[in-house]
């Protein structure tokens, strides 16, 4: 791999830096850690090659307000977050942020490396846009009624919910959910927020949740 690629850990737990770092550097990365994102916004440089793996909950700055300020000082590293404390819209903000992955704590080691090779080798005009071009195909496969159902599972809402508002069966929007998860060639309701990201998903949650069902 290249010598100038670096990882960038921010954590604020010690002992979750140091097992990333440990993990990172047996697979052949040279690492950097932080406890911060505002430790790493006082070093970080434009034109950086690299990752950065940051835990979405810190204290004076989150791993996805860190993706914002990167943006605005244009700082175009790819951004891996993870948490053990994941929601749905925690995922979509942090998608529609930019970040390549999300990633919920307790994770398989190849599950973040995996991340991490999709990450470093991203060319640059794609770093901070949400999904490329396989992933937009897989998206327009979905007929009208599964992409209404894909946003209103990734807003969070039950089968009953969905069935109700959609006017139809909660049987059928399970099949449904079935059907969106083999088109879009996803396993988890993470890789579905990914996709869902690509759609204006953000006023959908907001729709949604404040109407109250």
């Amino acid at each position: 791999m290249a010598s100038d690629i670096l990882l960038h850990v921010i954590d604020d737990a010690e002992d979750m830096r140091d097992s990333l770092a440990l993990l990172l550097n047996i697979a052949g990365y040279r690492t950097r850690t932080y406890v911060s994102a505002l430790e790493f916004l006082s070093v970080v440089q434009v034109g950086w090659r690299g990752c950065v793996i940051a835990d979405v909950r810190m204290p004076s700055m989150t791993g996805i307000e860190l993706q914002r300020e990167m943006k605005l000082r244009g700082i175009r590293l790819p951004v891996v977050i993870i948490t053990a404390h994941a929601d749905v819209p925690m995922a979509v903000s942090a998608m529609r942020a930019g970040a390549v992955d999300f990633i919920e704590k307790p994770f398989r080691d190849i599950v973040l490396l995996d991340s991490i090779r999709t990450a470093i080798t991203m060319p640059v005009e794609e770093i901070g846009r949400p999904g490329g071009p396989s992933e937009r195909a897989r998206l327009s496969s979905l007929s009208p009624r599964e992409r209404e159902v894909m946003l209103l599972v990734v807003a969070g809402h039950p089968n009953k919910v969905i069935a109700e508002r959609l006017g139809i069966s909660a049987r059928t929007v399970e099949v449904h959910r079935a059907k969106i998860m083999e088109k879009c060639e996803v396993r988890s309701l993470t890789d579905l927020v990914r996709l869902a990201c690509l759609y204006d998903v953000s006023h959908a949650i907001t729709t949604f949740h404040g109407s109250g069902e």
